[in-house]
């Protein structure tokens, strides 16, 4: 298994993780540019929201591709829910092995990653699968996360250990929490011809209609990990931490900064 997510598939996760598409598809559907008739496969698509908005702009079905049985039954089921099970072909398989057949190789007109090379130890080898999968002239997009470009402001106090100790979980697990400044590397390296990067803002400030839903899903994201966090940092000190965070989401002067990697290249 070469997939190593911190945050585990609880209920509450799966709701943090819906939330998070909510507060970021519109701004990665305007990169993507998806076109009519384009045939995707989407490597990683957990819930599948993201995936379901590209197969609605492409006129056709997409191939989501996830490890976990858990995310991908409950996929299937918000597709359901949406009346939306006809937009998706889901497969159940790993990232760098993915499930696809012999006669789809070279034949998608995009591939697409998001928030999975961070929790792969060989990004590279995701990427080489991706490249496989597409035409020769078809896209590989890659997003993710590049964790030092969080800025917190004004800063709560023990957020910034906080935040280096959540940092740290991955590299104990040999993951790459900082994947996002490599990506055009990436696809340079997978044989693909880098076209184009750019971040993809992901941040807020009181007052702003987003802000209660970023803001619970920063917290989201340290109880998530909060068995991982405190085998580095003090479970007093994770206690005084969210603490001072839940009383800084409050404050009218709050600010969050961040963003996220994205990095497309073709297939020559």
């Amino acid at each position: 298994m070469t997939e190593q997510y911190l945050h585990g598939t609880a209920p509450e996760e799966q709701g943090r993780l819906s939330l998070l598409n909510r507060l970021i598809n519109d701004a990665a559907l305007r990169e993507l540019d998806v076109q009519r008739g384009e045939r995707i496969v989407d490597f990683g698509c957990g819930l599948g929201q993201l995936s379901r908005a590209m197969a609605r702009a492409a006129g056709l079905r997409v191939l989501g591709i996830e490890r976990n049985g858990e995310q991908l039954a409950e996929c299937a089921r918000l597709a359901a829910q949406a009346g939306e099970e006809h937009l998706l072909e889901l497969r159940q398989g790993d990232a760098s092995e993915p499930p696809i057949r012999p006669e789809e190789q070279d034949h998608f007109d995009l591939a697409h990653a998001r928030f999975v090379l961070e929790h792969v130890r060989d990004p590279l080898a995701v990427v080489r699968q991706m490249a496989q999968a597409v035409r020769k002239g078809g896209r590989v997009v890659l997003q993710d996360d590049d964790h030092d470009t969080l800025r917190a402001w004004p800063e709560p106090p023990g957020f910034d250990p906080l935040w280096r100790a959540y940092i740290r979980t991955y590299d104990r697990i040999g993951c790459d929490p900082y994947v996002g400044r490599r990506l055009v590397s990436l696809l340079h390296e997978a044989g693909l011809k880098p076209k184009r990067c750019t971040y993809l803002f992901f941040g807020s400030c009181a007052g702003d209609p987003s802000w209660p839903g970023l803001t619970d899903n920063l917290a989201g994201l340290f109880t998530g990990a909060r068995e991982a966090i405190t085998a580095i940092l003090a479970p007093q000190e994770f206690d005084g931490a969210m603490a001072a965070l839940q009383q800084w989401a409050r404050r009218p002067d709050a600010a969050l900064w961040y963003a996220i990697s994205y990095a497309e290249g073709v297939k020559p």
